[in-house]
Protein backbone atom coordinates (compact mmCIF):
# COMPACT_ATOMS: atom_id res chain seq x y z
CA UNK A 1 0.00 0.00 0.00
CA UNK A 2 1.35 3.33 -1.05
CA UNK A 3 0.74 6.72 0.83
CA UNK A 4 -1.84 7.55 -1.36
CA UNK A 5 -4.01 4.77 -0.97
CA UNK A 6 -3.12 4.49 2.70
CA UNK A 7 -5.14 8.19 2.57
CA UNK A 8 -7.82 6.72 0.72
CA UNK A 9 -8.91 4.09 3.09
CA UNK A 10 -8.59 6.60 5.94
CA UNK A 11 -10.70 9.13 4.49
CA UNK A 12 -13.29 6.32 3.92
CA UNK A 13 -12.91 4.93 6.82
CA UNK A 14 -13.71 8.10 8.72
CA UNK A 15 -16.52 8.97 5.98
CA UNK A 16 -14.99 12.25 5.20
CA UNK A 17 -15.20 10.71 1.45
CA UNK A 18 -17.78 8.10 0.34
CA UNK A 19 -16.25 4.58 -0.38
CA UNK A 20 -15.99 3.12 -4.18
CA UNK A 21 -18.06 0.46 -3.38
CA UNK A 22 -20.74 -0.13 -0.40
CA UNK A 23 -22.03 -3.74 0.03
CA UNK A 24 -26.05 -3.31 1.84
CA UNK A 25 -28.12 -5.84 3.29
CA UNK A 26 -25.78 -8.51 4.29
CA UNK A 27 -25.46 -11.06 6.70
CA UNK A 28 -22.00 -10.86 7.21
CA UNK A 29 -19.81 -13.88 8.86
CA UNK A 30 -17.52 -12.51 11.46
CA UNK A 31 -14.64 -15.28 11.51
CA UNK A 32 -13.03 -14.51 14.30
CA UNK A 33 -16.37 -14.70 16.84
CA UNK A 34 -17.90 -17.22 14.70
CA UNK A 35 -20.90 -15.07 14.65
CA UNK A 36 -23.17 -13.23 12.03
CA UNK A 37 -23.47 -9.08 12.09
CA UNK A 38 -25.08 -6.58 10.29
CA UNK A 39 -23.97 -3.73 8.23
CA UNK A 40 -22.44 -2.02 4.81
CA UNK A 41 -19.20 -3.24 3.77
CA UNK A 42 -17.15 -0.40 2.75
CA UNK A 43 -14.29 -0.88 -0.05
CA UNK A 44 -11.84 1.26 -1.22
CA UNK A 45 -9.01 0.42 -3.52
CA UNK A 46 -10.07 -3.18 -3.08
CA UNK A 47 -9.60 -2.93 0.87
CA UNK A 48 -12.23 -2.93 2.97
CA UNK A 49 -12.43 0.12 4.29
CA UNK A 50 -14.99 -0.37 7.38
CA UNK A 51 -18.34 -2.05 8.27
CA UNK A 52 -21.17 -0.11 9.69
CA UNK A 53 -23.31 2.80 7.73
CA UNK A 54 -21.48 4.04 4.58
CA UNK A 55 -22.00 5.93 1.46
CA UNK A 56 -19.96 4.75 -1.41
CA UNK A 57 -20.15 5.71 -5.26
CA UNK A 58 -21.53 2.54 -6.26
CA UNK A 59 -24.08 0.53 -4.22
CA UNK A 60 -24.28 -3.08 -4.08
CA UNK A 61 -27.26 -4.81 -2.74
CA UNK A 62 -26.79 -8.16 -1.05
CA UNK A 63 -30.40 -8.88 -0.51
CA UNK A 64 -30.08 -10.08 2.85
CA UNK A 65 -27.73 -13.16 1.32
CA UNK A 66 -25.13 -14.46 3.60
CA UNK A 67 -22.00 -12.62 2.53
CA UNK A 68 -18.13 -14.91 3.75
CA UNK A 69 -14.38 -14.43 3.13
CA UNK A 70 -13.88 -16.23 0.01
CA UNK A 71 -11.92 -19.42 0.36
CA UNK A 72 -8.15 -20.23 0.08
CA UNK A 73 -6.34 -23.77 -0.49
CA UNK A 74 -3.82 -24.35 1.89
CA UNK A 75 -1.65 -26.69 -0.53
CA UNK A 76 -2.41 -27.23 -4.02
CA UNK A 77 -0.31 -28.74 -7.28
CA UNK A 78 -1.99 -26.93 -10.16
CA UNK A 79 0.01 -28.92 -12.27
CA UNK A 80 -2.35 -32.03 -11.03
CA UNK A 81 -5.21 -29.93 -12.99
CA UNK A 82 -3.79 -30.34 -16.14
CA UNK A 83 -4.02 -26.92 -17.19
CA UNK A 84 -1.95 -23.89 -16.09
CA UNK A 85 -2.75 -21.67 -13.93
CA UNK A 86 -4.26 -18.80 -16.47
CA UNK A 87 -7.09 -21.91 -16.95
CA UNK A 88 -7.01 -23.18 -13.65
CA UNK A 89 -7.79 -19.72 -12.09
CA UNK A 90 -10.50 -19.72 -14.44
CA UNK A 91 -11.55 -22.81 -13.24
CA UNK A 92 -11.83 -22.12 -9.03
CA UNK A 93 -12.69 -19.10 -9.22
CA UNK A 94 -16.30 -20.06 -9.36
CA UNK A 95 -15.94 -22.23 -6.72
CA UNK A 96 -15.31 -19.41 -4.20
CA UNK A 97 -11.16 -20.18 -4.01
CA UNK A 98 -9.75 -16.66 -4.88
CA UNK A 99 -6.54 -17.46 -3.32
CA UNK A 100 -4.16 -20.98 -3.79
CA UNK A 101 -0.83 -21.95 -2.00
CA UNK A 102 0.70 -23.94 -4.36
CA UNK A 103 3.97 -26.40 -4.58
CA UNK A 104 5.27 -26.28 -8.91
CA UNK A 105 7.01 -29.41 -7.82
CA UNK A 106 5.60 -31.22 -10.43
CA UNK A 107 6.87 -29.46 -13.21
CA UNK A 108 10.21 -28.78 -11.23
CA UNK A 109 11.06 -32.70 -11.38
CA UNK A 110 10.63 -32.19 -15.14
CA UNK A 111 12.00 -28.79 -16.23
CA UNK A 112 13.56 -27.24 -13.12
CA UNK A 113 13.94 -23.48 -12.43
CA UNK A 114 12.61 -22.77 -16.32
CA UNK A 115 9.22 -24.61 -14.96
CA UNK A 116 8.96 -22.59 -11.95
CA UNK A 117 9.46 -19.55 -13.40
CA UNK A 118 7.07 -20.49 -16.06
CA UNK A 119 4.52 -21.09 -13.20
CA UNK A 120 5.42 -17.76 -11.89
CA UNK A 121 5.32 -15.53 -14.99
CA UNK A 122 1.52 -17.64 -15.97
CA UNK A 123 0.11 -16.92 -11.90
CA UNK A 124 0.86 -12.94 -12.93
CA UNK A 125 -1.23 -12.69 -15.72
CA UNK A 126 -4.39 -14.50 -13.28
CA UNK A 127 -6.97 -12.62 -11.48
CA UNK A 128 -6.46 -15.90 -8.98
CA UNK A 129 -3.83 -14.54 -5.70
CA UNK A 130 -1.44 -17.95 -6.42
CA UNK A 131 1.34 -17.67 -3.76
CA UNK A 132 4.17 -20.43 -4.06
CA UNK A 133 6.08 -22.74 -2.23
CA UNK A 134 9.34 -23.36 -3.31
CA UNK A 135 10.00 -27.29 -4.13
CA UNK A 136 12.10 -28.72 -1.62
CA UNK A 137 12.83 -32.35 -2.30
CA UNK A 138 13.66 -32.42 -6.38
CA UNK A 139 14.13 -35.01 -6.91
CA UNK A 140 12.29 -36.75 -4.10
CA UNK A 141 14.49 -39.63 -3.27
CA UNK A 142 17.91 -40.36 -4.69
CA UNK A 143 16.72 -43.61 -5.56
CA UNK A 144 14.47 -42.36 -8.92
CA UNK A 145 15.78 -40.26 -11.65
CA UNK A 146 13.97 -36.81 -12.32
CA UNK A 147 14.63 -34.57 -15.02
CA UNK A 148 16.55 -31.79 -13.00
CA UNK A 149 17.67 -31.62 -9.64
CA UNK A 150 17.71 -28.42 -7.35
CA UNK A 151 19.85 -27.51 -4.65
CA UNK A 152 19.71 -24.74 -2.33
CA UNK A 153 21.44 -22.54 -4.67
CA UNK A 154 19.46 -23.32 -7.37
CA UNK A 155 16.16 -21.92 -4.87
CA UNK A 156 17.47 -18.79 -3.44
CA UNK A 157 16.56 -16.60 -5.77
CA UNK A 158 13.30 -17.21 -5.48
CA UNK A 159 13.09 -16.45 -2.18
CA UNK A 160 13.02 -12.85 -3.13
CA UNK A 161 10.05 -12.83 -5.40
CA UNK A 162 7.24 -11.64 -3.87
CA UNK A 163 4.38 -14.07 -4.11
CA UNK A 164 7.12 -17.01 -2.66
CA UNK A 165 6.56 -17.84 0.82
CA UNK A 166 8.81 -20.24 1.77
CA UNK A 167 9.73 -23.93 1.59
CA UNK A 168 7.03 -26.55 0.26
CA UNK A 169 6.78 -30.24 1.61
CA UNK A 170 9.75 -31.65 3.00
CA UNK A 171 9.40 -35.03 2.06
CA UNK A 172 13.10 -36.66 1.99
CA UNK A 173 13.00 -37.55 5.95
CA UNK A 174 15.49 -39.74 5.84
CA UNK A 175 18.04 -36.33 4.96
CA UNK A 176 16.43 -34.23 7.43
CA UNK A 177 17.06 -36.46 10.14
CA UNK A 178 20.31 -37.03 9.04
CA UNK A 179 21.08 -33.55 8.53
CA UNK A 180 21.96 -33.69 4.72
CA UNK A 181 23.61 -30.42 4.38
CA UNK A 182 21.83 -29.10 1.49
CA UNK A 183 18.15 -29.63 2.73
CA UNK A 184 19.48 -27.50 5.88
CA UNK A 185 20.45 -25.49 3.63
CA UNK A 186 17.57 -24.75 2.18
CA UNK A 187 15.56 -24.28 5.68
CA UNK A 188 17.79 -22.08 6.86
CA UNK A 189 17.71 -19.59 3.84
CA UNK A 190 13.84 -19.87 4.01
CA UNK A 191 14.29 -19.33 7.73
CA UNK A 192 16.28 -16.14 7.04
CA UNK A 193 13.92 -14.56 4.70
CA UNK A 194 11.28 -15.40 7.43
CA UNK A 195 9.33 -17.91 5.12
CA UNK A 196 6.98 -20.63 5.98
CA UNK A 197 7.93 -24.63 5.92
CA UNK A 198 5.26 -27.21 4.91
CA UNK A 199 5.93 -30.99 6.43
CA UNK A 200 5.18 -34.05 5.02
CA UNK A 201 4.61 -36.50 7.18
CA UNK A 202 3.41 -39.66 5.42
CA UNK A 203 4.12 -43.04 7.17
CA UNK A 204 6.57 -42.07 9.59
CA UNK A 205 6.94 -43.10 13.44
CA UNK A 206 5.21 -40.50 15.90
CA UNK A 207 9.19 -39.17 16.70
CA UNK A 208 9.32 -37.89 13.40
CA UNK A 209 7.06 -35.39 14.21
CA UNK A 210 9.21 -33.92 16.81
CA UNK A 211 12.56 -34.09 14.00
CA UNK A 212 9.84 -32.13 11.81
CA UNK A 213 9.10 -29.19 14.80
CA UNK A 214 12.68 -28.99 15.47
CA UNK A 215 13.20 -27.56 11.83
CA UNK A 216 10.94 -25.36 12.73
CA UNK A 217 8.42 -27.19 9.68
CA UNK A 218 4.98 -26.34 10.66
CA UNK A 219 2.15 -28.49 8.98
CA UNK A 220 1.48 -31.05 7.33
CA UNK A 221 -1.03 -32.22 4.92
CA UNK A 222 -0.46 -36.34 4.67
CA UNK A 223 -2.34 -36.88 8.00
CA UNK A 224 -5.06 -40.48 7.02
CA UNK A 225 -5.89 -41.41 10.81
CA UNK A 226 -7.11 -39.54 13.63
CA UNK A 227 -4.30 -40.83 15.96
CA UNK A 228 -1.40 -39.31 13.54
CA UNK A 229 -3.82 -35.88 12.98
CA UNK A 230 -3.98 -35.35 16.92
CA UNK A 231 -0.27 -36.01 17.72
CA UNK A 232 0.85 -33.24 14.98
CA UNK A 233 -1.64 -31.05 16.56
CA UNK A 234 -0.49 -31.66 20.04
CA UNK A 235 3.58 -30.53 19.04
CA UNK A 236 2.13 -27.38 17.10
CA UNK A 237 1.71 -28.28 13.73
CA UNK A 238 -0.60 -26.78 11.84
CA UNK A 239 -3.57 -29.83 10.47
CA UNK A 240 -4.41 -29.89 6.51
CA UNK A 241 -7.00 -31.99 5.93
CA UNK A 242 -7.11 -32.83 2.55
CA UNK A 243 -10.41 -34.08 0.10
CA UNK A 244 -8.35 -34.11 -3.54
CA UNK A 245 -9.13 -36.80 -6.60
CA UNK A 246 -6.88 -39.60 -4.83
CA UNK A 247 -6.44 -38.84 -1.66
CA UNK A 248 -9.58 -38.48 0.67
CA UNK A 249 -8.55 -38.06 4.09
CA UNK A 250 -12.28 -35.69 4.81
CA UNK A 251 -14.49 -37.65 6.73
CA UNK A 252 -11.81 -39.92 8.52
CA UNK A 253 -10.02 -36.87 9.95
CA UNK A 254 -13.19 -34.13 10.58
CA UNK A 255 -13.80 -35.95 13.91
CA UNK A 256 -10.60 -34.34 14.83
CA UNK A 257 -11.19 -31.04 15.11
CA UNK A 258 -12.87 -29.54 17.52
CA UNK A 259 -13.52 -25.81 18.88
CA UNK A 260 -10.66 -25.94 21.13
CA UNK A 261 -8.18 -26.82 17.96
CA UNK A 262 -10.11 -25.75 15.10
CA UNK A 263 -7.42 -22.70 14.59
CA UNK A 264 -5.09 -25.18 13.91
CA UNK A 265 -6.74 -26.99 10.71
CA UNK A 266 -7.47 -25.85 7.24
CA UNK A 267 -8.37 -27.76 3.64
CA UNK A 268 -6.61 -28.01 0.96
CA UNK A 269 -7.29 -30.21 -2.23
CA UNK A 270 -3.48 -31.50 -2.91
CA UNK A 271 -3.79 -32.70 -5.94
CA UNK A 272 -7.40 -32.36 -8.23
CA UNK A 273 -8.17 -33.51 -11.32
CA UNK A 274 -9.81 -30.71 -13.75
CA UNK A 275 -13.09 -32.93 -14.28
CA UNK A 276 -13.36 -33.49 -10.44
CA UNK A 277 -12.79 -29.60 -9.90
CA UNK A 278 -15.64 -28.74 -12.23
CA UNK A 279 -17.92 -31.20 -11.07
CA UNK A 280 -17.54 -31.68 -7.48
CA UNK A 281 -15.57 -28.32 -6.52
CA UNK A 282 -12.83 -27.05 -5.06
CA UNK A 283 -12.37 -25.90 -1.20
CA UNK A 284 -16.63 -25.04 -1.17
CA UNK A 285 -16.85 -29.07 -1.62
CA UNK A 286 -14.88 -29.16 1.88
CA UNK A 287 -16.86 -26.56 3.41
CA UNK A 288 -20.09 -28.86 2.08
CA UNK A 289 -18.95 -32.12 3.03
CA UNK A 290 -17.43 -30.85 6.65
CA UNK A 291 -21.19 -29.34 7.40
CA UNK A 292 -22.83 -32.30 6.15
CA UNK A 293 -20.54 -35.02 8.34
CA UNK A 294 -22.19 -32.50 11.23
CA UNK A 295 -19.60 -29.51 11.59
CA UNK A 296 -20.68 -26.11 12.31
CA UNK A 297 -20.84 -23.73 9.46
CA UNK A 298 -19.42 -21.09 10.63
CA UNK A 299 -16.30 -23.36 11.72
CA UNK A 300 -16.28 -24.38 8.56
CA UNK A 301 -16.14 -21.48 6.70
CA UNK A 302 -13.19 -20.01 9.19
CA UNK A 303 -11.44 -23.00 8.42
CA UNK A 304 -11.76 -22.71 4.82
CA UNK A 305 -10.52 -18.64 5.31
CA UNK A 306 -9.08 -16.91 8.23
CA UNK A 307 -7.26 -20.60 9.18
CA UNK A 308 -5.62 -20.89 6.22
CA UNK A 309 -4.54 -17.26 5.83
CA UNK A 310 -2.93 -17.41 9.18
CA UNK A 311 -1.46 -20.57 8.88
CA UNK A 312 0.67 -18.70 5.63
CA UNK A 313 1.17 -15.41 6.84
CA UNK A 314 -1.23 -14.08 4.41
CA UNK A 315 -2.31 -10.95 7.08
CA UNK A 316 -4.36 -9.61 4.55
CA UNK A 317 -6.57 -12.51 3.52
CA UNK A 318 -8.96 -14.62 5.09
CA UNK A 319 -11.64 -12.66 7.11
CA UNK A 320 -14.70 -9.45 6.75
CA UNK A 321 -12.85 -6.84 8.83
CA UNK A 322 -10.96 -3.02 7.92
CA UNK A 323 -7.53 -3.51 6.34
CA UNK A 324 -8.12 -6.71 4.58
CA UNK A 325 -8.88 -7.47 1.03
CA UNK A 326 -11.97 -7.64 -0.11
CA UNK A 327 -12.53 -11.17 -1.10
CA UNK A 328 -15.83 -12.20 -0.28
CA UNK A 329 -18.62 -14.72 -1.40
CA UNK A 330 -22.20 -13.98 -1.53
CA UNK A 331 -24.15 -17.28 -0.57
CA UNK A 332 -27.91 -17.83 -0.79
CA UNK A 333 -27.62 -21.48 0.65
CA UNK A 334 -25.05 -21.61 4.00
CA UNK A 335 -25.15 -25.55 4.35
CA UNK A 336 -25.01 -26.72 0.70
CA UNK A 337 -22.58 -23.32 -0.04
CA UNK A 338 -24.38 -22.29 -3.16
CA UNK A 339 -22.17 -19.20 -4.53
CA UNK A 340 -24.21 -16.30 -6.39
CA UNK A 341 -21.00 -14.02 -6.66
CA UNK A 342 -17.05 -14.19 -6.28
CA UNK A 343 -15.72 -10.73 -5.58
CA UNK A 344 -12.18 -10.44 -5.56
CA UNK A 345 -10.56 -7.44 -4.07
CA UNK A 346 -14.20 -5.97 -4.41
CA UNK A 347 -14.31 -6.70 -8.37
CA UNK A 348 -17.28 -9.65 -9.42
CA UNK A 349 -15.27 -12.24 -10.84
CA UNK A 350 -17.82 -15.03 -10.79
CA UNK A 351 -21.90 -15.24 -10.77
CA UNK A 352 -24.00 -18.49 -10.09
CA UNK A 353 -20.73 -20.49 -11.45
CA UNK A 354 -19.52 -19.01 -14.19
CA UNK A 355 -16.15 -16.96 -14.61
CA UNK A 356 -16.84 -12.94 -15.68
CA UNK A 357 -13.81 -11.72 -14.23
CA UNK A 358 -11.20 -10.68 -17.00
CA UNK A 359 -9.58 -13.50 -19.01
CA UNK A 360 -6.08 -14.13 -19.47
CA UNK A 361 -4.34 -16.49 -21.92
CA UNK A 362 -1.01 -18.39 -21.32
CA UNK A 363 2.03 -17.32 -22.42
CA UNK A 364 4.49 -19.55 -24.93
CA UNK A 365 6.16 -21.77 -22.58
CA UNK A 366 10.37 -22.44 -22.83
CA UNK A 367 10.57 -25.38 -26.17
CA UNK A 368 12.36 -27.26 -23.39
CA UNK A 369 9.27 -27.11 -21.89
CA UNK A 370 6.61 -28.11 -24.36
CA UNK A 371 9.54 -31.52 -25.70
CA UNK A 372 10.01 -33.16 -22.15
CA UNK A 373 9.62 -36.73 -23.38
CA UNK A 374 12.68 -38.29 -24.46
CA UNK A 375 13.62 -41.74 -24.40
CA UNK A 376 15.15 -44.92 -26.69
CA UNK A 377 12.69 -47.16 -28.26
CA UNK A 378 11.49 -49.56 -24.92
CA UNK A 379 11.59 -53.47 -26.23
CA UNK A 380 9.61 -56.32 -25.08
CA UNK A 381 12.68 -58.11 -23.34
CA UNK A 382 13.38 -54.85 -21.22
CA UNK A 383 9.77 -54.80 -19.79
CA UNK A 384 9.73 -58.65 -18.44
CA UNK A 385 9.37 -59.56 -14.56
CA UNK A 386 11.66 -62.49 -13.32
CA UNK A 387 9.55 -64.43 -10.70
CA UNK A 388 9.92 -67.62 -8.50
CA UNK A 389 7.52 -69.12 -6.10
CA UNK A 390 6.50 -66.18 -4.19
CA UNK A 391 6.67 -62.67 -5.14
CA UNK A 392 6.44 -58.77 -4.19
CA UNK A 393 3.15 -57.22 -4.82
CA UNK A 394 2.55 -53.58 -5.10
CA UNK A 395 -1.72 -53.72 -4.10
CA UNK A 396 -3.69 -50.71 -4.60
CA UNK A 397 -5.25 -49.28 -1.95
CA UNK A 398 -8.70 -47.46 -3.84
CA UNK A 399 -8.83 -43.57 -3.66
CA UNK A 400 -5.29 -43.76 -0.97
CA UNK A 401 -1.80 -42.86 -2.12
CA UNK A 402 -0.37 -45.75 0.43
CA UNK A 403 -0.24 -49.34 -1.13
CA UNK A 404 0.19 -52.55 0.42
CA UNK A 405 2.76 -54.95 0.27
CA UNK A 406 2.14 -58.49 -0.89
CA UNK A 407 4.31 -61.80 -1.14
CA UNK A 408 2.26 -64.40 -3.03
CA UNK A 409 2.40 -66.77 -5.95
CA UNK A 410 1.87 -65.58 -9.06
CA UNK A 411 1.65 -67.22 -12.66
CA UNK A 412 4.42 -67.20 -14.91
CA UNK A 413 5.75 -68.48 -18.34
CA UNK A 414 9.18 -69.34 -18.68
CA UNK A 415 9.86 -67.79 -15.22
CA UNK A 416 8.69 -64.26 -16.41
CA UNK A 417 5.32 -62.83 -14.57
CA UNK A 418 2.42 -63.70 -16.83
CA UNK A 419 -0.88 -60.97 -16.20
CA UNK A 420 -3.60 -62.53 -14.41
CA UNK A 421 -7.20 -61.33 -15.03
CA UNK A 422 -9.28 -63.72 -12.33
CA UNK A 423 -6.87 -62.43 -9.58
CA UNK A 424 -6.38 -58.98 -11.35
CA UNK A 425 -2.71 -58.79 -11.05
CA UNK A 426 -1.34 -56.58 -14.39
CA UNK A 427 2.31 -55.50 -15.44
CA UNK A 428 3.40 -51.84 -14.00
CA UNK A 429 6.14 -50.31 -15.93
CA UNK A 430 7.79 -47.21 -15.48
CA UNK A 431 10.17 -45.77 -17.94
CA UNK A 432 13.01 -42.88 -17.44
CA UNK A 433 11.99 -40.02 -20.21
CA UNK A 434 13.84 -37.45 -18.96
CA UNK A 435 17.55 -38.28 -19.97
CA UNK A 436 17.53 -41.78 -22.17
CA UNK A 437 19.13 -43.52 -19.15
CA UNK A 438 17.36 -46.63 -20.45
CA UNK A 439 16.59 -47.18 -17.21
CA UNK A 440 13.42 -49.53 -17.32
CA UNK A 441 11.67 -50.60 -13.57
CA UNK A 442 8.99 -53.51 -14.00
CA UNK A 443 6.57 -55.16 -11.72
CA UNK A 444 3.18 -56.51 -10.31
CA UNK A 445 0.37 -54.88 -9.76
CA UNK A 446 -2.61 -55.80 -7.92
CA UNK A 447 -5.82 -54.30 -7.69
CA UNK A 448 -6.02 -52.53 -10.82
CA UNK A 449 -9.15 -54.09 -12.06
CA UNK A 450 -8.97 -53.68 -15.81
CA UNK A 451 -9.79 -56.67 -17.94
CA UNK A 452 -7.74 -56.10 -21.21
CA UNK A 453 -5.77 -53.50 -23.20
CA UNK A 454 -3.24 -50.74 -21.17
CA UNK A 455 -2.96 -47.22 -19.95
CA UNK A 456 0.02 -45.21 -19.27
CA UNK A 457 0.76 -41.65 -18.50
CA UNK A 458 3.77 -39.20 -18.14
CA UNK A 459 2.11 -38.12 -14.62
CA UNK A 460 4.26 -40.01 -12.23
CA UNK A 461 4.80 -38.43 -8.57
CA UNK A 462 7.25 -37.01 -8.34
CA UNK A 463 10.10 -37.44 -11.16
CA UNK A 464 7.52 -38.03 -13.75
CA UNK A 465 8.55 -40.73 -15.62
CA UNK A 466 5.77 -42.59 -17.79
CA UNK A 467 4.21 -44.99 -15.43
CA UNK A 468 2.38 -47.64 -18.11
CA UNK A 469 -0.02 -50.55 -16.40
CA UNK A 470 -1.95 -53.22 -18.32
CA UNK A 471 -2.73 -56.84 -18.89
CA UNK A 472 -0.52 -58.14 -21.76
CA UNK A 473 2.76 -56.76 -23.17
CA UNK A 474 2.47 -54.94 -27.04
CA UNK A 475 -0.10 -52.67 -25.55
CA UNK A 476 1.83 -52.00 -22.96
CA UNK A 477 4.70 -50.77 -25.50
CA UNK A 478 2.34 -49.23 -28.09
CA UNK A 479 0.92 -47.37 -24.60
CA UNK A 480 4.70 -45.77 -23.69
CA UNK A 481 5.47 -45.73 -27.29
CA UNK A 482 2.26 -43.24 -28.16
CA UNK A 483 3.31 -40.84 -25.25
CA UNK A 484 6.53 -40.02 -27.10
CA UNK A 485 4.67 -39.30 -29.62
CA UNK A 486 2.13 -37.09 -28.21
CA UNK A 487 5.00 -35.70 -26.16
CA UNK A 488 3.26 -36.42 -22.76
CA UNK A 489 -0.27 -37.17 -21.54
CA UNK A 490 -2.68 -39.91 -20.88
CA UNK A 491 -3.07 -43.08 -23.26
CA UNK A 492 -5.52 -46.07 -23.26
CA UNK A 493 -4.83 -48.86 -25.48
CA UNK A 494 -7.23 -51.96 -26.35
CA UNK A 495 -6.08 -54.62 -28.68
CA UNK A 496 -3.12 -52.68 -30.51
CA UNK A 497 -5.41 -49.59 -30.85
CA UNK A 498 -5.00 -46.42 -29.51
CA UNK A 499 -8.75 -45.83 -28.44
CA UNK A 500 -8.35 -42.02 -26.55
CA UNK A 501 -5.39 -39.81 -25.67
CA UNK A 502 -5.00 -36.47 -23.88
CA UNK A 503 -2.21 -34.71 -24.93
CA UNK A 504 -0.44 -32.90 -22.33
CA UNK A 505 2.63 -30.98 -24.20
CA UNK A 506 3.80 -28.67 -21.03
CA UNK A 507 6.56 -30.73 -19.49
CA UNK A 508 3.90 -33.93 -20.29
CA UNK A 509 1.73 -32.21 -17.20
CA UNK A 510 -0.76 -29.92 -18.43
CA UNK A 511 -2.66 -28.84 -21.53
CA UNK A 512 -1.84 -25.82 -23.56
CA UNK A 513 -5.98 -26.13 -24.40
CA UNK A 514 -9.00 -23.98 -22.94
CA UNK A 515 -10.21 -25.87 -20.03
CA UNK A 516 -13.49 -27.03 -21.66
CA UNK A 517 -11.69 -28.40 -24.05
CA UNK A 518 -9.27 -30.54 -21.62
CA UNK A 519 -13.01 -31.37 -19.63
CA UNK A 520 -14.46 -33.03 -23.26
CA UNK A 521 -11.13 -34.98 -23.63
CA UNK A 522 -11.29 -36.62 -20.16
CA UNK A 523 -14.75 -37.34 -20.59
CA UNK A 524 -13.50 -39.51 -23.41
CA UNK A 525 -10.46 -41.16 -21.36
CA UNK A 526 -13.00 -42.22 -18.75
CA UNK A 527 -15.52 -43.40 -20.90
CA UNK A 528 -12.53 -45.36 -22.63
CA UNK A 529 -11.53 -46.73 -19.42
CA UNK A 530 -14.82 -48.66 -19.12
CA UNK A 531 -14.08 -49.80 -22.52
CA UNK A 532 -10.87 -51.92 -21.34
CA UNK A 533 -13.04 -53.46 -18.13
CA UNK A 534 -12.29 -51.00 -15.70
CA UNK A 535 -14.46 -51.60 -12.42
CA UNK A 536 -12.86 -49.84 -9.31
CA UNK A 537 -14.38 -47.11 -7.47
CA UNK A 538 -11.11 -44.75 -7.93
CA UNK A 539 -9.55 -43.04 -10.36
CA UNK A 540 -6.94 -45.22 -12.22
CA UNK A 541 -4.80 -42.92 -13.79
CA UNK A 542 -4.79 -40.90 -10.25
CA UNK A 543 -3.65 -44.15 -8.90
CA UNK A 544 -1.38 -45.13 -11.17
CA UNK A 545 0.26 -41.54 -10.94
CA UNK A 546 0.91 -41.77 -7.40
CA UNK A 547 2.24 -46.06 -7.57
CA UNK A 548 5.67 -44.27 -8.49
CA UNK A 549 6.34 -41.80 -5.32
CA UNK A 550 8.93 -43.64 -3.47
CA UNK A 551 7.72 -41.52 0.13
CA UNK A 552 4.55 -43.16 0.87
CA UNK A 553 4.79 -46.58 1.94
CA UNK A 554 4.56 -49.33 1.47
CA UNK A 555 5.41 -50.81 -2.37
CA UNK A 556 6.60 -47.96 -5.43
CA UNK A 557 7.60 -48.36 -8.98
CA UNK A 558 10.70 -46.48 -9.89
CA UNK A 559 12.69 -46.37 -13.09
CA UNK A 560 15.59 -47.92 -11.38
CA UNK A 561 12.75 -51.16 -9.91
CA UNK A 562 10.82 -52.19 -7.26
CA UNK A 563 11.30 -50.13 -3.64
CA UNK A 564 10.27 -50.18 -0.38
CA UNK A 565 9.55 -47.11 1.39
CA UNK A 566 9.47 -48.86 4.48
CA UNK A 567 13.20 -50.16 4.21
CA UNK A 568 14.02 -47.15 1.66
CA UNK A 569 15.69 -49.65 -0.52
CA UNK A 570 15.10 -51.16 -4.33
CA UNK A 571 13.95 -55.27 -3.76
CA UNK A 572 13.71 -57.90 -6.14
CA UNK A 573 10.15 -58.41 -7.14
Amino acid sequence: MNIHDLKQQLLTASKQTPADKVIKNARILDVFNLDWIEGDIAITNGKISGIGTFEGKEVIDAKQRYVCPSFIDGHVHIESSMVPPAEFSKVVLPHGVTTVITDPHEIANVSGTKGIQYMLDEAEQTMLDIFFMLPSCVPSTSFENAGAVLNAKDLKPFLQEKNVLGLAEVMDYPALASCEQDLIEKIIQTVEEKGKIDGHLAGLPTNAINIYRAAGIRSDHECNTQEDALERLRRGMYLLLREGSVAKDLKNLLPVVTTHNARRCLFCTDDKHLDDLLDEGSIDHHVRSSIALGLAPELAYQMASLNAAECYGLDEKGAIAPGYDADLLFISDLNNVVIDEVYKKGEQVAENGTFTGKASESGAADPSITTSVHFHPVTKQAIQVPVKDTSHIIEINPNQLATNKLIEPVDSTDGFFKPSIEKDLTKIVVVERHHQTGNVGAGILKGLSIKTGAIATTIAHDSHNIVAAGTNDVDLLLAIEHLKTMQGGLVIVKEGIVIADLPLTIAGLMSEKQAEDVYTELQQIDQAVHDIGFTGDFNPFLTLSFLTLPVIPALKMTDQGLFDVERFTHIEV
